[in-house]
């Protein structure tokens, strides 16, 4: 079995070791037999449709304007594959950009995908730290934040998890992140993924499923130096 991953703008989103998310995910894939074949999308670039995992990580807000007309253009598949359960995961400037808008401290809009209802400004101060959640369906996730970006989720849209140390989406009603389908957004580098393999290992059995048509129970694997990262990562200070 080969698994197709569609690695969403490489150079231009790529903040606070978010790769590693993409070397995990063909890592754990990797012992378990499963070939990874990743596919890096730069603006310009064509999308095959037999994707199964998308990712994307966080970028500057130069970043974003760079790939703001991309995007537009590739919204429609993309949106096409995530309503297909196709999973995703997306950090920090490109969970903005999956949502409305997002809108600088200048007061320019930064028009988003529309695929979650969410909407982003930019706020006064920057939230940074590392930061601990308790996720819907996963758990404690740990992870590192570092964004200026207050979102709101909108009607119909529910939280990643609620915030056990840190801030999250806006440092005041205790959310982070959102969940749609197969499709969890959130602030959460670190990379994330190395760090929470419960939640890579949900990204790869729904990938074989939405590939195989089956649910599957994916081999056990020994994730003693995984749960030490965690359990570290836990005690940091923010």
């Amino acid at each position: 079995m080969k698994l197709n991953v569609l690695h969403l703008y490489p150079k231009e989103m790529n903040l606070y070791g978010d790769h590693g998310n993409v070397l995990a995910f063909k890592r754990r894939c990797e012992w378990r037999g499963i070939d990874v074949n990743v596919i890096e999308h730069e603006p310009g670039d064509k999308i095959p449709n037999n994707i199964d995992f998308i990712f994307g990580g966080g970028g500057q807000d130069s970043g974003q304007g760079k790939i703001e007309e991309d995007l537009q253009l590739i919204a429609p598949q993309l949106k096409k594959f995530i309503e297909n359960d196709v999973p995703c995961l997306v950090i920090c400037g490109l969970y903005q950009l999956f949502g409305k808008y997002f809108q600088t401290s200048e007061g320019q809009k930064i028009i988003g995908t529309s695929i979650i209802n969410v909407t982003t400004k930019a706020g006064p101060e920057r939230l940074i730290g590392n930061i601990v959640i308790n996720s819907y369906g996963f758990g404690e996730i740990v992870g590192y934040e570092n964004h200026s970006g207050l979102t709101s989720l909108g009607s119909g849209t529910k939280p990643f998890g609620e915030v056990i140390t840190g801030a999250g989406n806006n440092g005041e009603d205790k959310t982070e992140g959102c969940r749609y389908k197969n499709c969890i957004c959130t602030y959460l580098h670190g990379p994330l993924l190395p760090k929470n393999p419960k939640l890579t290992d949900f990204f790869i059995s729904k990938a074989i499923e939405h590939k195989t048509g089956e649910a599957v129970e994916l081999k056990e694997l020994d994730d003693s130096i995984e749960q030490k990262a965690h359990a570290v990562a836990v005690t940091r200070p923010r």
